[in-house]
């Protein structure tokens, strides 16, 4: 039939399409991947984050929790492990657990850090001390430090800060502060609570926290199996922290920091007759700072003092010295220094306390990243006021880390420690070589 001027064009319908045969039917016509590496359709791909130490323990996630744990087995051999100036050589052991528990959160944060450690002798030694300074025939000891903080970001701008703690130890060995003839150590137990406010307003940051604390004595025990309490050496201690600091640049943040804090015995005096409440506290200043990653920490200098209940024990005061540095020299040798100053309790009679300064120097260097080398250096005074005593410790220690797999390290530990006191008796060197690995996930 002809199609008239006017009359819609129609356009045939093409043939059926013959089927294909099986074989090139199930085949499918392959897909362009995007620039990304992802097809059509699926979320972006995050990229991984470099890992930075490929012999790191990695962890588990339990829900929003990384988990990560160690355990180290050691075993040596200590030239005076009495710490006293005729000494008798031992072998020991030593294991220290460690378990770190981090939230995973956009907001809010919640760490655990928990670290603990049993040096043990296996047997009893013969050699009670100098006449100075005493050592008790069991010189097994626990060592814990435990700590979980806390964080609630309540605003962009003001956040809540809580932390519980927990400190487990002895009196070091070859101090004054141990009682003669014991059979081991009394274990000291402390536990803290503190929570405060962090605050920021654009560059100045103002923060504010409160504390208690509380330290108990175990019964000192005795050769000829005598007991005598410790409960005068019990204390409470309530503090106050504030801080404020400002940040000039990116990456230099000065600050003051001030505390003050009191003291309360359980007994209002202890065996010597001495009234031990005090009062104490600290100022200082200084900044923390961030040079482009290769040099990062804080440091600051101010006074630290405390003062007695007893007229008779005289105020302890003192330059107070504070410090945490990294120096990453090279990306294989890092350098840290450390320092920390502190006004310690003692029971000696007339004896107000003890101020304490440490100093600590790190070198850290990988050989290979399987293969890393420590060296530590370190320098303390120990002033005992009202006795007319001032001891100087130092210490040098090498390690060599050897890691097998993020699993497994073996790790071989040489340190020569010394104290020098103006005593006579209370001086004594040890030399201390260990063996050991490192058990990790």
């Amino acid at each position: 039939k002809s199609i008239g001027p006017g009359s819609p064009v129609v356009t045939p319908a093409p043939p059926p399409a013959r089927p294909l045969p099986p074989s090139q039917a199930a085949a499918k016509p392959p897909v362009a991947a995007t620039f990304n590496g992802t097809l059509p359709g699926q979320p972006l791909r995050r990229r991984l984050k470099a890992d930075d130490d490929p012999f790191g323990p990695v962890g588990d996630y339990a829900g929003s929790f990384l988990i990560k744990g160690a355990v180290e087995l050691n075993g040596g051999y200590d030239s005076n492990p009495g710490r006293i100036a005729t000494p008798q050589a031992s072998g020991f052991y030593k294991v220290s657990p460690e378990l770190m528990v981090t939230s995973d959160w956009d907001r809010h944060a919640l760490v655990a850090d928990l670290r603990g450690s049993f040096t043990g002798y296996g047997h009893d030694f013969n050699n009670p001390g100098s006449g100075v300074t005493s050592a008790p025939r069991n010189l097994d000891r626990p060592d814990f430090d435990g700590h979980v903080d806390g964080r609630i970001d309540v605003t962009r701008d003001t956040r809540l800060l809580g932390q519980g703690r927990l400190i487990v130890g002895t009196d070091n060995p070859g101090s004054p502060n141990n009682l003669f003839g014991l059979q081991k150590f009394p274990i000291y137990t402390q536990i803290g609570v503190s929570g405060g406010i962090d605050q920021t307003f654009n560059r100045l940051q103002v923060t504010a926290i409160g504390s208690a604390d509380r330290r108990t004595y175990q019964q000192s025990v005795f050769t000829d199996g005598s007991t005598e309490p410790n409960n005068d050496r019990n204390f409470n201690q309530y503090a106050g922290t504030g801080r404020v600091s400002y940040e000039v640049l990116p990456w230099l943040k000065p600050f003051v920091e001030g505390q003050a804090d009191t003291r309360q015995h359980d007994t209002a005096v202890d065996r010597y007759g001495y009234m031990r409440d005090s009062n104490g506290g600290y100022i200082k200043g200084g900044t923390s700072f961030e040079l482009t990653r290769l040099l990062t920490g804080e440091a600051s200098i101010g006074w630290a003092a405390r003062t007695y209940s007893d007229p008779r024990l005289l105020k302890l005061e003192g330059l107070l010295t504070s410090a945490s540095l990294i120096w990453t020299v090279t990306p294989l040798t890092k350098f840290k220094l450390g320092a920390d100053t502190s006004i310690d309790e003692s029971p000696l009679a007339g004896v107000s306390g003890v101020l304490t300064r440490t100093y600590t120097a790190e070198v850290d260097h990988d050989f290979r990243r399987w293969l890393t080398a420590v060296g530590k250096f370190t320098y303390a005074t120990y002033d005992y006021q009202g006795s007319g005593r001032s001891d100087r410790f130092n210490s040098l220690e090498g390690n060599l880390i050897y890691k097998m797999s993020r699993q497994l390290w073996v790790k071989g530990t040489l340190r020569r420690d010394q104290l020098d006191s103006n005593v006579t008796g209370g001086s004594y060197n040890a030399t201390v070589v260990m063996l050991g690995v490192r058990l990790q996930n």
